[in-house]
């Protein structure tokens, strides 16, 4: 993971994961807001599965790259078995992916099964995935310091936000804002890894003060001055707060398109007596099963 390609190939699934939930959610919502249940995951039209069966494929991609692909003899251990230490993090990535494999698995299966209890434990394996990718970018067994350390733990709050809805979902599946939250923190965590990419393995992006430097068979950016590091963090926080700004104008722009393609057409009645006006809504759409 620590190249362009390695930060901007799963950024990119994560991206359109989180932007693929965020569309149905606003989508489900629009058409029932009385009765919006939101499930774990969409399937499309045709293919019930292709949103699990593509996690599974970047999953297994993405452990074949850190695993077999990307070391130059093309398999991660020592001639005596061990791990060495320049791939350490191999494994910590492949590890990350491995959870995310097993969530789209067994969501599959529990699907195939279905048992009552599928919602809450397919929310739960998403949530252990989560838990997995936060514990292991916290513990990193990479030098996380200096700019791509700063990357890395804005990062870090993102994955939070991702794992924190994805629990409460479990006791709250009818709240269209947790979900909502959830589908944005999937894509800002996206579109944050491709823009780390780019920014610490570009040469022409890295902070002015601070250069590339080969340690242990990768590329880490290092600063020759306190205060060009200090420079170089602080634009790094401020990238992060103008994506946060575009990210929520994305969202709720992207939420007022939906709303009004889908939303809830419905014919008012004035009312004959004391009756619960509910007993009159008998246009709202049924609810839409994903």
């Amino acid at each position: 993971m620590g190249t362009l390609v390695g930060h901007v190939a799963p950024g990119f699934g994560f991206l359109l994961i989180g932007l693929w939930h965020l569309f149905n959610h606003i989508k489900l919502h629009a058409l029932n807001p009385k009765s919006y249940t939101a499930p774990p995951w969409f399937h499309t039209p045709k293919f019930r599965y292709l949103e699990l069966l593509l996690i599974m494929a970047g999953s297994t991609a993405s452990i074949a790259m850190e695993l077999f692909i990307g070391p130059d003899r093309h398999q991660p251990l020592d001639a005596d078995g061990t791990i060495p230490s320049n791939h350490l993090h191999n494994f910590e990535h492949s590890s990350i992916s491995m959870t995310f494999f097993l969530y789209a698995a067994f969501a599959i299966i529990l699907d195939r099964i279905h048992k009552q209890a599928q919602h809450g434990l397919t929310q739960l394996l998403g949530a252990i995935a989560f838990g997995q990718q936060l514990l292991l970018f916290h513990l990193h067994s990479a030098d996380h310091m200096g700019p791509e350390g700063q990357y890395h733990l804005l990062l870090q709050v993102l994955v939070l936000v991702s794992l924190s809805t994805t629990l409460i979902g479990i006791g709250f599946p009818k709240s269209f804002l947790v979900n909502f939250v959830r589908s944005i923190s999937i894509f800002f965590q996206g579109l944050w890894l491709i823009h780390m990419g780019f920014m610490l393995w570009t040469p022409g992006l890295i902070p002015k003060g601070c250069f590339m430097n080969d340690e242990d068979g990768r590329k880490v950016v290092r600063c020759s001055t306190h205060e060009a590091l200090h420079r170089a963090i602080s634009l790094v926080n401020i990238q992060f707060s103008w994506f946060l700004i575009a990210v929520t104008i994305f969202a709720v722009s992207f939420y007022l398109v939906l709303v009004k393609l889908y939303g809830e057409k419905k014919v008012d009645y004035f009312s004959l007596g004391n009756e619960d006006e509910e007993s009159y809504d008998v246009f709202s759409p049924k609810t839409e099963t994903y």
